[in-house]
């Protein structure tokens, strides 16, 4: 069961579509909450989705999806009066998932929230493997710098350095990243920099 939060700085009545969502069996959480406390309410209420009704997301608001979005990301869906261009894509580069100009209506909101679910799995699973790939890679330049450390320390070649490395890592139980990042540390602030 997913656990909705409602945000709303407009004054409009967003008990029929809690109601909605109650009826297609998501859980909603306490009462909706304003744009100025959805960092709050997101770490008291850990909801696995947020909807926003706004009749234009505010610089505040978008500053405080930004920071949410950082540290604690969730789906987001923004149901706004506003069709801007320049506000639209604000609001995704804040962390909205999906942005609607055509008002909020409880019977078009399912849909809608299985599509912007499934967005947000594509995307957090694209930042992990991008995640990934720079560890990584950060990984290799590290191992790099430790084979020639070692290469210029030892006199030998770059495959007897690699063997070298290799070697350590085996012996002390260790990755060979974490090996390298010895090496790197215990050398000059020169050659970390290289």
């Amino acid at each position: 069961m997913l656990r909705v939060l409602l945000v709303t700085d407009t004054d409009k009545p967003i008990g029929d579509l809690r109601q909605a969502l109650a009826r297609l069996g998501y859980e909603m959480l306490a009462e909706p909450a304003t744009p100025q406390a959805l960092h709050r309410a997101v770490e008291r209420e850990r909801p696995d989705v947020i909807i926003i009704d706004t009749e234009s997301p505010s610089r505040d608001t978008l500053e405080q999806l930004a920071v949410m979005n950082a540290t604690a990301p969730r789906p987001v869906l923004m149901f706004s009066n506003d069709a801007n261009q320049q506000l639209i894509r604000s609001a995704v580069h804040a962390g909205v998932t999906a942005y609607l100009v055509e008002g909020l209506a409880g019977e078009r909101i399912a849909p809608i929230l299985e599509v912007a679910l499934a967005r947000f799995a594509q995307e957090t699973q694209l930042r992990e493997r991008l995640t990934h790939a720079e560890n990584e890679l950060a990984e290799r330049k590290l191992i790099d710098r430790a084979k020639r450390i070692v290469m210029e320390q030892q006199k030998i070649s770059e495959p007897a350095a690699y063997a070298m490395l290799r070697k350590r890592a085996m012996d002390q139980s260790l990755k060979l990243a974490e090996v390298a990042r010895q090496i790197v540390a215990a050398c000059g602030p020169q050659e970390r920099r290289k």
